[in-house]
């Protein structure tokens, strides 16, 4: 048994894959099922750790791409896309897999190309409530369409369509026990906790908002803040010049990026989350914890601020919009949500209600059953 895993360049493709593949793991094992391999292709690895200990075989492809703006980089894309369509058809072709799972997005485009090529059972998921194009054209060909959303469902040929929700890793399923996460984090127990998820690659935005915001936001709160890898050092900084003498400095706690303990452990400190709009809104509703979502103004289809307003719908979040993002007013609408416990109360139901368990178990079990039936 063979199977192909493809999609990349964020997080937000990257992880929901780690979480199908987790769970296909637990299939195979459950079910004795000897001798299978998953296989990742691939613009880069992402994160090879996360693929170690999944064991998934990482094959890396180039491709181009598809921008929406004008940019010079557009026409010489066209020719790497196209090498990398041929070289994802002689890829697949050596490893002729029982079935492929794709997760959209540029570095997709080749290895479903070849699938389509080589007629090899394609599914593929949509984390978001707009799809975006890779998946807009996959799904005329696609065995089957899983979504997030159900808002999204209405872009696909309705008998393909299932609404499995967002697959999420199994570690960040549940969160942890809070007594535990603020010992490691070296919290004290009766003050509450801010979370800021700026998204795999840090959000500049929010990091310039929170540091604003930051002297008042010491005086209450204690503060975990995904800066990003490249906003790290500047974000670092920042903060000691506007915390320079402040008694409470030590309530903030700027990291790069969390890895998968240290995100679990965030996930049961958390009181509250500020967050972008991308597939870190399903980990959040995951944990029953409000939210402020501050989505992308421009996005690819305008996917970002469809995904807050469609969580916003559910009762779960607030969404403050870029233009009106200022450190005055996420002071106050944190302060708005964390003073009055029934607002409180009212969307960590919500979230609660709005995630949809075993996503990833699901698309896992069909990817296994499709495999299966293709080796007979």
């Amino acid at each position: 048994m063979k199977i192909v895993f493809t999609g990349g360049g964020t997080g937000g493709h990257f992880y929901p894959i780690i979480a199908v593949a987790q769970k296909t793991n637990q299939i195979l094992t459950e079910e004795k099922i000897v001798g299978a391999k998953l296989y990742y292709i691939s613009t880069e690895p992402y994160d090879r750790q996360a693929l170690f200990e999944n064991s998934l075989i990482f094959e890396e492809i180039e491709t181009g791409k598809m921008r929406v703006y004008f940019s010079f980089q557009n026409f010489l894309d066209i020719f790497k896309t196209f090498f990398g369509v041929l070289k994802g058809i002689v890829k697949l072709f050596s490893i002729y897999p029982d079935v492929v799972f794709s997760k959209g997005g540029y570095a997709a485009f080749p290895t479903v190309f070849a699938a389509r090529i080589l007629r090899i059972p394609l599914i593929i998921h949509e984390s978001d409530a707009a799809p975006g194009r890779a998946n807009l054209w996959a799904s005329k060909f696609a065995h089957k369409i899983a979504v997030s959303f159900p808002e999204s469902a209405e872009y696909f040929p309705k008998d393909k369509v299932v609404y499995t929700g967002q697959p999420v890793r199994t570690e960040l399923e549940e969160k942890e026990e809070r007594n535990q996460s603020l010992q490691f984090f070296k919290f004290e127990s009766n003050l509450p906790v801010l979370l800021v998820l700026g998204g795999s690659q840090g959000a500049e935005l929010l990091n310039n908002t929170v540091i604003d915001a930051l002297p008042k936001l010491v005086e209450k709160y204690q503060i975990i803040h995904q800066t990003g890898v490249k906003n790290h050092k500047f974000v670092s900084d920042r903060a000691k010049v506007v915390l320079e003498n402040n008694r409470n400095a030590v309530r903030y706690n700027p990291i790069a990026f969390l890895n998968p303990l240290q995100m679990k452990m965030a996930s049961g400190s958390a009181n509250i989350i500020l967050s972008r709009a991308g597939s870190t809104i399903f980990e959040i509703a995951a944990w029953g914890v409000p939210s402020i979502l501050v989505p992308f103004t421009i996005s690819n289809g305008d996917h970002s601020k469809k995904n807050a307003f469609a969580y916003a719908r559910a009762g779960a979040c607030i969404v403050i919009e870029e233009l009106n993002l200022k450190g005055n007013i996420l002071y106050s609408e944190i302060e708005r949500i964390m003073n009055d416990k029934r607002v409180w109360d009212h969307m960590a139901n919500n979230a609660k209600n709005f995630y949809k368990k075993d996503g990833a178990r699901l698309i896992a079990r069909e990817l296994v059953d499709i495999a299966l039936s293709h080796e007979k």
